[in-house]
Order: structure tokens, then sequence, then C-alpha cells
């Protein structure tokens, strides 16, 4: 699709009859994809359309608007998805968000505006804290930490979109001019940009370890298109086996099966104690690859290291289709084990409810915050 087309495709000010002529020509080529596939499982169950047609449209607009109602967030995720509640990545300016709906839409603490610039304007701002040294800027991380460590479920970085996620243990005092040379905007070569990313990663990093936040990291797939260098992503898993080896009591949970490298990232979760695989967004990209990976995990690596599902949406509606999509995968796995001979049918059902339920209960100490979230003052 051209971008000409792709930009009126997105706009909110062309009708929908108008979108679909829009996206006729494709979607015959793309309707068998993942993602189409949780497109048109969700139309299926929250609007009654099987697919998208000429014929189908209007339903689907008219559908749509008459689910976008108050509470319906809670009725895709709990009622229909069920889904207890969601671990959200803040996308705006700010590390945290204070969501209305806390216990549904728990949140975790963003990173990258601390070590990747870093976002000295955003983030000192809301600290009262004047940053005029490297120290300064520590301070400003760990007011965050102070703040929101104990609302957060963990912290998050998607800095891998940039670059790899080698982050070496850089001293204050070599990544200090090079913070001096960004607060009086002068430039900074590559190297150096990457001496201070690091040394401030692991600055958050530590911080997180310290308020028992798990640390989320993204690997593998970039979202978008024409943008995707694909030997950077093949380094990914080996560099995840460095930082484990560099912060050992840190849980780190690499993000998407790494994919399409995920024999590597199953080998990092098999041979680190502290390395943790989330499948999040892995059964729209490749749905086969995420069943592939689930039945080799089983059989390789500790099942308490798998998180099997996360929406990785930021509309709600289509999360319904990518859950449906994820259980069935997961049946299959199971199923294909036992018939296969790895799992009895009962090993194979006594999986599901700590994969599914107690791993994400434990790693991110849900009971806990959910009692906390309960009473926050944001809520409602």
């Amino acid at each position: 699709m051209p971008k000409a087309d792709l930009d009126q495709f997105l706009s909110a000010t062309v009708a929908p009859a108008d979108k679909w002529k829009l996206l006729a020509p494709y979607w015959p080529a793309v309707r068998n994809t993942g993602y189409a596939q949780a497109t048109r499982l969700a139309i299926r169950e929250l609007y009654g359309v099987e697919d998208l047609s000429p014929a189908t449209i209007r339903k689907v607009q008219s559908g749509y608007e008459q689910t976008r109602r108050a509470g319906f967030y809670r009725h895709i995720l709990q009622d229909l998805a069920k889904i207890e509640s969601c671990q959200v990545n803040s996308l705006g300016g700010a590390p945290f968000h204070e969501s209305d709906m806390p216990t549904l839409l728990m949140q975790d603490l963003s990173i990258v505006g601390m070590f990747a610039g870093p976002n000295v304007g955003g983030l000192a701002a809301p600290t009262g804290i004047a940053v005029k040294s490297l120290a300064d800027w520590h301070r400003v991380i760990a007011w965050w930490f102070e703040r929101y460590a104990q609302y957060a479920v963990g912290v998050k970085s998607q800095n891998a979109y940039s670059r790899d996620i080698d982050y070496a243990r850089v001293p204050a005092e070599q990544a200090e001019p090079v913070f001096t040379k960004v607060l009086q905007k002068e430039p900074v070569s590559a190297g150096e940009r990457k001496l201070l990313e690091d040394h401030l990663f692991w600055v958050a990093v530590d911080q997180a370890t310290a308020h028992g936040l798990p640390v989320k990291l993204h690997t593998g797939y970039y979202a978008g298109q024409n943008s995707m260098p694909l030997a950077r992503l093949r380094a990914n898993a080996g560099s995840a086996t460095e930082l484990c080896r560099l912060a050992p009591d840190t849980k780190f949970v690499f993000m998407h099966i790494c994919y399409p490298h995920y024999e590597e990232l199953l080998a990092a979760a098999k041979q680190w104690s502290n390395a943790y695989v989330d499948m999040c967004w892995s059964w729209i990209i490749n749905p086969v690859a995420a069943k592939d990976y689930l039945k080799k995990h089983l059989v390789t690596a500790p099942a308490n290291k798998l998180l099997p599902f996360g929406g990785d949406y930021i509309p709600v509606e289509p999360v319904l289709g990518h859950a449906i999509i994820a259980r069935r995968g997961f049946a299959q796995a199971l199923a294909e084990l036992v018939e296969e001979g790895w799992l009895s049918l009962g090993g194979a059902l006594e999986l599901v409810e700590p994969i599914f339920h107690g791993n994400a209960h434990r790693l991110f100490q849900l009971a806990k915050k959910t009692e906390v979230l309960k009473r926050v003052a944001w809520g409602r």
C-alpha cells in the first residue's frame, strides 16, 4: 500500500466505506497472517462479522460504535478475553501513567528516557531537581523509582529498536564528560553516545533491582515496515546472556521470543537463572513459530521461566483475537507433545494454570501490587 493511501487509511476523517476501498486490493494477500487473523477473530466475537468485505464494513463500524462505551475495556479484556489484568508500557512523555483503572491496566515504569537521550527536560521537571551534573541526573532517576516503584509491576525498555542491548558497565567518571556535552548541547560521537547510554542503563536497572522490579527488554522483530536491520536482531540473544551475567540479581524478561532468533533465546533461558521469556506479540507475528517455541521451551527450559501471552496492542479490541490465537496455539502445542510422547495428558494439563497464571503472579508480585493499587488516589 503506498504511503499516501496508508495515511488516508489511518486518518480519523476518512469514512469506513472509503477505507475499505483502500484496503480491498491488499486484504486477500494479508488476511491469513497472524495480524489479520487476530482482527478477524475480534470482529467475529465483538460484532458477529466473519470477515471484512463491502457487505460487512458498515456492520463492523456500527458494532464498534455500539461497543465503545464506558466500561468497554473491562468488558473486552475480562468478560470476553478472560484476562485478569494487563501490563501497560506508557508511550507518553512520563515514565509512569496513573491509570484510572490501576488494577486492570497495571503499569510498567519506562526507563528509556532515563538513559536514551536522555530526556533531561521531560523527566527532570516534575522532580524539581536542577540537573547540572551526572550526579543530579542520578537523583532524577532515583526520584522516579522512589515515587512509582511500589506501584509498577516492572520496568520496560524498547531501546532495541535503536541499537543492540549490549550495555556495558561504564563507570560514572567515564560517562560524566559525555553527559556534560549533552547538557551543553554539544555534538557527541556514536561511541560517546553508547558509553553514556550504557552507564545510565545500569543506573536505572540497578534501581529496578533494588526495588524488586523485573526488567523487560524488547528483543527481536520490529513493528512497522522497511526499518529492521536483521543483523542487529541476531545479536540480541547473545547480548541478553551478557546482561544476565553482569546482573545476577536482576530478573530479565526478554520479550517477543527474540523472533526470528527464538532458538538462541531459548538457550539463554535454559542456561541463565535470571532469564525469562515473554511470548507477547509472538502469536500474531508468526503463530506457527510461537507454537514451535512453546513446544521446545516446555521440553528444554524450566516452565516457570515462561510468560505465554501478551496482547501487545494500543487499541484494546484486537487483544481479544490475539488471546484466542494464543490459547489455540497453546492447546495445540500441548496436544502435540502428548501425541508425540513427550508429555502425559495429566502432565500437560498440570502446566496450564502455572504457566497462564502462576508465573506472572509470582514474577511480578501481582497479589501485592493489586492490594497497593486498590488504595491509590488516582484510581476510580
